[in-house]
């Protein structure tokens, strides 16, 4: 029989690094927040990128409330990390739709992945029990 794993509490974040992860999760948080209100507002440019990319035209409305709603489980701090997790899902969409579309490596491609560790590294920094969870070792 094995014994229970417990995990170890993490070290307190200092203030620096609090405030760190909660301006990097309020950055993210802002570029989700435009993202979402220019697609559900249908703004010509959505509807012109996305037939760029090859998606039919009218996704838009559904993938703008869908990231609106992802920004809202991001925002929440009780349902932060679903939001997270969400996030990464959208995130590794969209990387793999510029891929496709052959789009620019480190303005398009990349992106994705600019704003995930934006995001997963603000939730870290802003969240106790997320380090605990996922401790870095030296």
């Amino acid at each position: 029989m094995q014994a229970a794993t417990t995990l170890t509490p993490a070290a307190p974040a200092t203030g620096a690094a609090r405030w760190t992860g909660r301006v990097l999760s309020a950055l993210v948080v802002l570029f989700l927040l435009f993202d979402g209100l220019i697609k559900v507002a249908g703004l010509p440019v959505v509807e012109e990128t996305m037939a760029q990319l090859g998606y039919p035209a009218g996704l838009g409305f559904g993938l703008g409330v869908l990231t609106l709603a992802i920004a809202l489980l991001y925002a929440l701090p009780r349902t932060a990390l679903l939001g997270a997790v969400l996030l990464t899902g959208l995130l590794g969409g969209a990387m793999a739709t510029h891929l496709r579309a052959g789009s620019p490596l480190f303005s398009h491609l990349l992106f994705g992945l600019y704003i995930g560790l934006m995001a997963w590294g603000g939730l870290y920094l802003r969240d106790e029990k997320l380090r605990a969870w996922l401790p870095i070792r030296r």
